[in-house]
Parts: structure tokens; sequence; C-alpha cells
């Protein structure tokens, strides 16, 4: 019983009744999950302002380190809420209708055979499924394609169905975005990086879905923000083509975080948690490694980071047998970088520190564990 009233004391809104495909979408907590301090702040925040109007907080920012926790940390809101979790990653040359959606004419079946097949499957794929998914969600799920792809190909659709419609009566289909069905439905909307969008005009149009009180235009309707709908913006600090986060966006939110690499302590008990391997004194060093590394590529901008994901996959690797000094180039230094002069600045940096020969030192038996 006491778990349960843990679980259920940040729900927003305890009467709302979620449909079956909505109770997919929240989040689950794995077993692994270790709930931060960031996750308790952000909840106590958003439940005690929930129902004063103006002082309501809804739009979150979780700025920081790449593998900092950001995503982990908007799921585990979803879960703690209640909420469905869904996201939209941005990318540079994201339109309006990224933002928004699009409204697409239906071609006849005779017109629709001429088509390159891949067009075939894109365009019947959109026109049989209903308004529950995304038109990108859509495409991302019948062409096996990413976001981006899925977000391009949808304009090309857009002119190829514009050029094949016969003369007279067009039937017409809006497909909302993930923005606008989050916003409309009142789901947690992840939304990646914004500080990589280049348009002004496509910024602009992100800022209005972050009303707490507004209202979005649609081509077919205007529709306002659902009560329960929480953004939670996550951006990566000195991420290779992002920029300063729009003044305007940042205004609009409420809540801020500054995610960093945890303390080394934290690392430990994740890592044990996630990978299942006890050794303190074996994490211990790796999480010195990781802390050295990351230190080190800031301080010479070298782009590449060591954070939180490396250390859990370097870790798993060395709990099943992996030489620790050899897979710390595998899971570690070369997803930082491949260049060999930064290379061997990480690698004077760990020797300074004495790390290399403390690697080499580890118990033979450790190195041989199979799990």
């Amino acid at each position: 019983m006491k778990d349960q009233n843990k679980q259920e004391q940040y729900v927003l809104s305890p009467t709302r009744e979620l449909t079956d495909d909505e109770r997919d979408l929240v989040w689950k907590k794995p077993l692994t999950h270790k709930e931060s301090e960031e996750e308790r702040r952000i909840c106590k925040e958003i439940k005690r302002n929930w129902d004063r109007s103006e002082l309501k907080i809804a739009n979150i920012l979780l700025e920081g380190d790449a593998g900092s926790g950001k995503t982990q940390l908007a799921k585990a809101l979803s879960a703690n809420f209640k909420l469905p979790y869904t996201k939209v990653t941005c990318f540079a040359d994201m339109d309006k209708s990224d933002i928004i959606g699009a409204i697409l004419p239906v071609i006849s079946p005779d017109r629709m055979k001429k088509l390159e097949t891949v067009d075939q499957v894109a365009l019947k794929a959109l026109y049989e499924r209903d308004n529950f998914l995304s038109s990108t969600e859509i495409l991302m799920e019948a062409l096996g394609i990413t976001q981006e792809m899925a977000s391009a190909k949808m304009r090309q659709l857009l002119k190829l169905a514009a050029d094949n419609v016969e003369d007279g009566v067009v039937e017409y289909r809006f497909y909302a975005s993930e923005i606008v069905r989050a916003f409309q439905k009142g789901y947690l909307l992840e939304i990646q990086e914004p500080n990589v969008i280049r348009d002004a005009a496509v910024l602009m149009a992100l800022n209005s879905a972050l009303e707490l009180d507004g209202s979005l235009n649609l081509p077919t309707e205007i529709v306002h923000r659902h009560p329960d709908f929480i953004a939670v913006i996550t951006a990566n600090r000195s991420y290779a083509g992002s920029r300063p986060l729009n003044e305007a966006l940042r205004d609009r939110v409420q809540h801020t975080e500054k995610m960093d690499l945890p303390t080394k302590e934290i690392m430990i008990e994740r890592a044990m948690a996630k990978t299942g391997y006890g050794n303190h004194e074996v994490l211990d060093v790796l999480a010195n490694i990781i802390i050295i590394l990351d230190k080190t590529a800031r301080a010479n901008a070298i782009k590449g980071v060591a954070g939180m994901r490396s250390y859990f996959y370097w870790a798993d690797a060395v709990a099943r047998g992996a030489s620790a000094r050899e897979s710390l180039y595998h899971k570690v230094i070369y997803k930082i970088t491949t260049d060999s002069e930064e290379i061997k600045l990480l690698e004077d940096a760990l020797e300074g520190h004495g790390l290399l020969g403390i690697l080499e030192e580890l118990p033979i038996e450790l190195k041989k564990n199979e799990i």
C-alpha cells in the first residue's frame, strides 16, 4: 500500500480516464531506474502549482551534457504524472508543417498505381490510418525510416499528391504533427534539441505551442492547449550544430534543471543497477576515468562526450570479462573522438592521474569474470 501511495502521489489528474492506446504510452519505470534529486524536485514543483493557473508549471527545460539522463528524466515524469509520453526530435531544416502538420490531397486509385512503390506504400499508410498517430509516426512505421526522413518524405508526398490530383472536387485530409497531438490530447511531450532549428518562423510556431493558455491555428480548426499538456525541452550543451537556445522559447519555460554528470557515487549506484555488476572498486576506477575524460574533452574543445551511456556500456563490458584497458577505447575514447592528436590529449590526461596504470592493475580474476 505504501508503494502504491508513493506511485500515485504525483498523479496530476486522478479522475482522467486514458484510452488503451494512451495507457500504453505512459512510461513504465524499469527496476533499474533510480529516482534522482532532479526528478523529485520537478515533480514536487509541478504538483504544488498544478492548480494555480497563473503560476502553473507546465514547460520544463532540461539543459546539459549528452548522456546526463535528460530523456530518462522526461520519461520518468510521464510515469510519475501518469501522462502518455511522446517526443519530437528537432533538426536543422524543420519547417512549419513539422510543428503544425500538413494537408494532403487524396489521389485516386488509378493515379496511385502509376506512382513508385514506396510512394504508394506511404500514401496508403496515411490514407488508411486514423488520427491517433501523427503523419511522421505513420511514415516511420510504414517505411522503417527515421523521424527526419519521415518529415522529408511527407514534404515530398505533399508535392506528389498535389501534382496527381484530378480536376474537379478534391478530398483533403489534415495530418496533425506529434506536437499538435500532444498539445491537444494532454500528453507529456519531450522536445529534443530545439536549439538546432534554423528557421525563425519554425521557432515562432513552436513558441506558440508553449503558451500556457495558448491555441494553435490549424488549417481545419483552432485547437486549445489541453490542461494536462506538459512540454519537456531537452537540450545538449556544446552539441555539434546547436545554437544558444532561443530567448523567446527559454522565456516560456517555468522550471529549468542544469543537467551535469552526476556525482561519482550516484554514477556507481546507477551502473550497479543497470549492469548488475557489484564491484565498487572497479566501478570507482571507471567512474574516475569518465570524469577526467569529460573534463579534458571540454578543456580542449573536443566535441565528443564522455557521459553516463559510455560508462554503463564500459562497465557492462568489463563485468563480462573484457579488458578494462582495451574496452576503454571502444566504449569510451573512440566515442569521444578518433582523431589521433585528440586521443593523445585524453591519454596524457589519464596518465597524469595514474589511471591507465590502475586499469592494468585490476585483479586478473575480474577480467576473466564471466557472467
